[in-house]
């Protein structure tokens, strides 16, 4: 506990929700990154952001177990508390960091009353039974707390990003920013989860990325586009021997499936070494 208080000269840490309420009170104009932590070039992109449009800037950590579908998966997540503040104070870009216990968040014990409808089961809905409907949970309730004016959110978490700016939309004024996807030096989609990624693995996920471009740029040239992803999905199988969730060109306005590269994403989940990760281009 020294630590935290002692690390901070400009950034203010909030251990709980009466010191958030207090030190937020006499602002309006905050920006708010939420994060499980793991912080990276990725977040500090959407702290720049933050910084470009809001007065103050807000940043959470937050592991939120009720987003993990998976207990090993939770149990895995990468956590350094200290490495993160220490990236955060060196960023000299950040106002406030909120850490909240389980308990500030969750301190009704209520059910969650939020369910994803049929169409939005799709891409990583599908896959992980009860993560979105934890992510818009825990967004509401961080909302509801930091009352930000706006909220930075990156793109590659593009799925994750639609359904959140969907559902607070329907209940605050807060704004959500989508902010472009982060990438490291060969192009690998910046992720907290890339920490538990080996040398080898991590060089698979840059030959993916390769792919995945390529398989983009030939998309406008085929009459059945759902054959020619299946086919593709085979490939990569075979010649990375990774587990795929899905290929799927997808409208950005609705996420629906798509015969057009208009207005179109091609998203991508999948395994490596037991670590799922996800794209779109």
């Amino acid at each position: 506990m020294f630590y935290l208080l002692n690390i901070f000269i400009q950034m203010k840490i909030l251990l709980n929700n009466t010191t958030l309420f207090e030190s937020l009170r006499p602002f309006n104009d905050l920006g708010f990154v939420p994060t499980m932590g793991g912080i990276h070039k990725g977040h500090l992109s959407l702290i720049n952001k933050s910084n470009k449009l809001c007065k103050k800037t807000i940043v959470s950590i937050f592991v939120n177990p009720k987003q993990f579908n998976n207990k090993k998966d939770l149990k895995s997540y990468p956590r350094n508390i200290k490495k993160d503040l220490k990236i955060l104070k060196k960023s000299k870009k950040v106002d406030f960091v909120y850490l909240p216990k389980f308990k500030d968040i969750y301190k009704d014990k209520k059910k969650s009353k939020i369910t994803l409808l049929k169409k939005d089961k799709i891409l990583c809905a599908k896959f992980r039974k009860g993560h979105f409907e934890g992510v818009l949970d825990v967004m509401n309730k961080l909302t509801k707390i930091v009352k930000p004016k706006k909220i930075f959110m990156g793109e590659k978490d593009f799925q994750q990003l639609y359904l959140v700016k969907k559902e607070l939309g329907k209940k605050y004024k807060t704004k959500v920013v989508p902010c472009k996807t982060v990438r490291d030096r060969n192009n690998v989609a910046l992720s907290s989860r890339n920490l538990l990624l080996n040398k080898s693995s991590l060089i698979i996920a840059a030959k993916i990325y390769k792919k995945i471009v390529d398989i983009k740029k030939n998309i406008k040239n085929k009459k059945n586009i759902s054959s020619f992803l299946n086919f593709q999905k085979k490939e990569l199988k075979n010649n990375y021997k990774i587990k795929i969730d899905y290929l799927e060109l997808r409208n950005i306005n609705n996420l629906k499936i798509s015969s057009t590269t208009k207005n179109s994403r091609l998203f991508i989940a999948y395994h490596i070494n037991k670590v799922r990760l996800i794209d779109n281009l």
